[in-house]
């Protein structure tokens, strides 16, 4: 009888049940669905303002050209001032970065002790919360100065006190991830190698970094696309002048300074100077693309090995 009474109740509560699961399935696949939906609107925004400007601005002297003046007479459209602006402060910022950045992970997971780590870990990632703009006024009022003495050829406005304040603005990123990826390598690894006569440096770089590599490349390529999109500090550090050079003591423009510039509000919509925000965004977001892609199967190479 209660067998009966059990399969009456099943059978009650059954469809309800199943009706229940369908409806959180298909809100699932629709929360799922609005990151995909998104990146299709991104694209579309952007590649259909910069289709229209391709068809007055040949591609080839788009991305070949060596002058970047849309907003003058006469006007030239070479992308490539502002692409270098754009990798010379990130080149700098991931060379502070990195170093710093792993080197602080490093001690945090495996020399400094349980105390110690919970007073360090916070106060590094406290950085990660001051507001850009104060890292901008840091760059042209404190950094600007120091380079200055140090080079006093070196303009107020420079590629190198913008790359050094993203770079410091991007530590916590990298030392903050590379640490939680260095936590999760299984004690058994690190007790292994002790048992094999290695010391603690040679566990921390041959074993513990190696099996951490996957956390350790994603923090790389967090900060890199953090200040590959950079906007305040180069606006107020680097400088607004498209200039092609690799010396960082120059005053250079980043291709998201100039869409700041542009995008104050008095460039007449669907105008040439309007279109150019839009081309110059969708050379940003191929760039960071093609970053994103190398560095994914970065990780996946290192998961293998």
């Amino acid at each position: 009888m209660s067998k009966i009474n059990a399969l009456s109740r099943k059978s009650k509560h059954g469809p309800k049940r199943r009706w229940g699961e369908s409806a959180i399935h298909a809100l699932l696949f629709l929360l799922s669905m609005v990151p995909i939906i998104t990146t299709f609107g991104i694209i579309y925004a952007l590649f259909a303002e910069t289709f229209l400007f391709f068809q007055e601005v040949s591609i080839i002297k788009f991305l070949t050209g060596t002058v970047w003046s849309p907003l003058l007479v006469p006007k030239q459209f070479g992308i490539l001032p502002l692409v270098a602006g754009t990798l010379l402060v990130t080149a700098g910022a991931i060379l502070i970065a990195v170093p710093i950045g792993l080197g602080s992970a490093i001690f945090l997971s495996e020399y400094a002790s349980p105390r110690t780590r919970r007073i360090i870990k916070p106060l590094i990632e406290i950085l990660a919360g001051i507001p850009t703009v104060v890292y901008g006024y840091m760059a042209l009022l404190f950094i600007s100065p120091l380079i200055q003495k140090v080079f006093p050829q070196a303009n107020i406005f420079n590629a190198a006190a913008a790359a050094i304040a993203v770079g410091v603005m991007t530590v916590p990123m990298v030392a903050s991830l590379s640490e939680d990826a260095m936590s999760a390598v299984p004690a058994g690894l690190r007790e292994a190698a002790y048992a094999l006569g290695a010391n603690r440096a040679e566990v921390a770089t041959r074993v513990v970094v190696p099996a951490a590599a996957s956390g350790i490349v994603a923090s790389f390529v967090l900060a890199l696309s953090r200040a590959i999109g950079e906007t305040m500090i180069v606006m107020l550090a680097a400088g607004a002048t498209p200039r092609l050079t690799a010396n960082p003591l120059e005053s250079i423009q980043t291709i998201t300074a100039y869409i700041v510039q542009v995008s104050l509000g008095e460039t007449p919509w669907g105008s040439m100077e309007y279109k150019t925000i839009f081309a110059a965004g969708s050379v940003l977001f191929i760039m960071t693309m093609i970053m994103n892609l190398v560095a994914t199967r970065i990780t996946r190479k290192s998961r293998r090995i």
